[in-house]
């Protein structure tokens, strides 16, 4: 089923929602660090709570109800995923694993002939 992608413009209630979700955030850690004194359990859950309720709020918002659909979305692309069987999977990582290692080596021997040849043959450093 293909959907139609429409540009929303965002309105002033949902403005006014984001900026709450904002300030409840703000309110949350600020409640967060004042209620030092009451303990940590306090803190925290004046924290969750204020995080949850600017969760809330943000999801309520146009933009909040256009990350919920991106995440339905992104959820029934991955369902459509065919997966290799284990067999492929483990030889598709050995010769990853090989290539690595191969490429190592390679790096490895590049880089101690430079060495070799900059610092013995040119410079006269010998170590």
């Amino acid at each position: 089923m293909a959907t139609s992608q429409v540009q929303t413009v965002s309105t002033g209630a949902d403005k006014a929602k984001l900026a709450a979700a904002s300030a409840l955030v703000v309110l949350a850690l600020v409640a967060y660090y004042l209620l030092a004194k009451q303990g940590q359990w306090v803190q925290w859950l004046a924290l969750i709570l204020g995080l949850l309720a600017a969760t809330g709020v943000f999801l309520v918002s146009e933009h909040g109800k256009q990350l919920v659909a991106f995440g339905h979305d992104a959820w029934r692309e991955v369902r459509k995923v065919v997966w290799p069987a284990r067999k492929e999977a483990i030889q598709i990582t050995a010769y990853v694993f090989g290539f690595v290692l191969i490429m190592a080596m390679f790096l490895w021997m590049t880089d101690k002939t430079l060495e070799w040849f900059l610092y013995d043959l040119i410079l006269g450093w010998k170590k």
